[in-house]
Parts: C-alpha cells; structure tokens; sequence
C-alpha cells in the first residue's frame, strides 16, 4: 500500500477511535456541592405540599387542580455550578413548574392524591413521566381549625441541554465556549424524593388559610450525555440527602366549585461556592397558584 493512503488512513482511524473515547465517571456529592445545591434547588420546586386542607374531602368527593411555581431566575453565580463551581451552567430553562393535582377521599378519613407533570418542553427542557402520590389523614379537626398529616413521593426526569446548549455547539471561540461544546446535550435530571408533612389550615366560608412543614428525603442523580471536543462525556452524578420546607398560603372560594389559591415556598438550602468556605443558605423561594375544582 503505498505511504501516503497508509498515513492518511491510519490518522483517520486515529480520529475514529479519539472521537469515541467515552468517560463514564460516577461521582457521589457531598450535600453542599454546588452541583447537589443545583439539583436540591430544582427538585424543590417541585414539591407536592398539600396546598390546604385536603383532609376535608368525604369519601368519593375529590378535587382536580392546575398548580403553577415560579422558578425564580439564578444569576451566573448561582449557575456557576459545574466540576465543583468553575462552570457555569444552562438552568434558567423555564420560569415556572407546572402541575395537574387529583385528590380523592377514600374511606376511613384518608385522601389519596395524584400529580403529574405534561411533557411539555420549555426551552428545551422537557418533563418525563414525572409522577407524585400522596396519603393523608386529618389528625385534630376544631371548629376554626384543622390538622392533617401525609407522606408523600416523587419519581421521574427532566431532560435538557444544560452541559451544553445548544447556542454554544459548535462555536470554536475558546471564551465563548471554553468547553468546547460540539452538540447540544441530551442531559437527564432524575428527581426522585419522598417525604412527610403537617398542614394545619382554618378560615371562614369563603377564606381559608394554612401553614405547612415538611421534611424531604431527596435521591437526586444527573446523566450528563455532551460531546465536548472529541469526548463523550457520560458522566453521572448523584447527591441524596435530607431537607425541610415550609408553606404558608390562602385560598378563596369563587363558588360552590371553583377556589383559587396562593401559596409561599421556602426550602433552606446549603451550598459551598468557595472550596475551603463555610457552607451558606442559599434557598428556593416560590410563589405557587392553584385553581382548584370540587366534585363528587
């Protein structure tokens, strides 16, 4: 064979083999992470509180509801999450998380309740068969008030590119894209938890209020899939942990049928930004709203 088709066919089995290298590191966080910070922070804001007194609902009666939580946008230090806080990150993908919530009432005093999320992509991240369930049951009931307890749980992702979006593939400008992004990354969010709360709520006919804590057990992974340069980084990363959260809400009564709410989220979060730095609370706070339907 002469030499130079062998030379030329030898560098470009060279760049075959290079471009298929594969890295498959998995990698537990420490919980204050900015990496764990980042996934604690988007599971947060999807927590199923209860959103009221559920417990109310009599055996056969249920409710359906369309919940909304603002995501509040994070600036490019909050972002600069990646390899331990020195890349910055695409997380400002939608700017509310969205929800349809069933309760039901079962026999005995229990409610069961069913949350799901739609499919629907948002600047090109996009849900996949996230589900939460809940069981509760009314603990004290008082003529003006009420207590109510449940356990709760959540199973599903969030695909995305957020390694790499899809703005930065390509470009060969080492500033704007110092990890040099080739494609868009087809990366996953597994935002599993499960957990229990207390609710007391009260009110009058047509106002009604309430105030929540509970407490999560977060088991949180991402599945990194981006090509940078000629490697295909397959890296996953896993962060579990224990969390508390607090709501404090109102609801109004429009009629027989129809109420509308409002809800605050506060979820404490620690994070370590500065490697040898004390750990700082850097929370999710949210404003949520449910328009709810009474049957049965």
């Amino acid at each position: 064979m002469p030499r130079l088709p062998l030379l030329s066919a030898l560098l470009l089995f060279g760049q075959c083999v290079h471009a298929q290298t594969v890295i498959n590191d998995h990698e537990v966080l420490a919980g204050d992470r900015p990496e764990a910070w980042a996934m604690n922070y988007m599971a947060a804001t999807s927590y199923m509180t209860a959103f009221g007194d559920n417990s109310a609902l009599g055996p056969g009666q249920w409710s359906l509801s369309a919940e909304l939580g603002s995501i509040p946008r994070l600036s490019a230090t909050q972002r600069q999450v990646g390899f331990s806080g020195d890349k910055v990150e695409d997380l400002n993908k939608s700017p509310v998380f969205g929800r349809l919530h069933l309760a039901l009432g079962l026999p005995a005093g229990w409610v069961a309740e069913l949350g799901y999320t739609p499919p629907l992509a948002i600047n090109g991240a996009r849900p996949h068969d996230l589900i939460a369930v809940a069981f509760g049951h009314r603990v004290i009931a008082r003529d003006n008030w009420q207590l109510s307890a449940r356990v709760f749980g959540q199973h599903g992702s969030v695909t995305g590119d957020i390694t790499c979006p899809a703005e930065l593939a390509g470009i060969v400008d080492s500033e704007l894209n110092p990890y040099g992004c080739q494609a868009a990354s087809h990366d996953s969010v597994t935002l599993n938890y499960y957990g229990t709360d207390l609710t007391v709520g009260g009110g009058t006919v047509s106002w009604h209020w309430h105030a929540g804590f509970g407490v999560v057990r977060t088991e949180l992974g991402v599945q990194v899939d981006a090509l940078t340069f000629s490697y295909l980084d397959r890296t996953r990363l896993t962060a579990n942990g224990m969390h508390r959260y607090f709501a404090l809400g109102t609801s109004r009564e429009l009629n027989p049928r129809w109420s509308l709410g409002a809800e605050l989220l506060y979820v404490p979060l620690s994070v370590r930004r500065t490697l040898g730095a004390d750990s700082e609370n850097d929370p999710l706070t949210s404003i949520r709203l449910q328009l709810r339907y009474s049957g049965g």
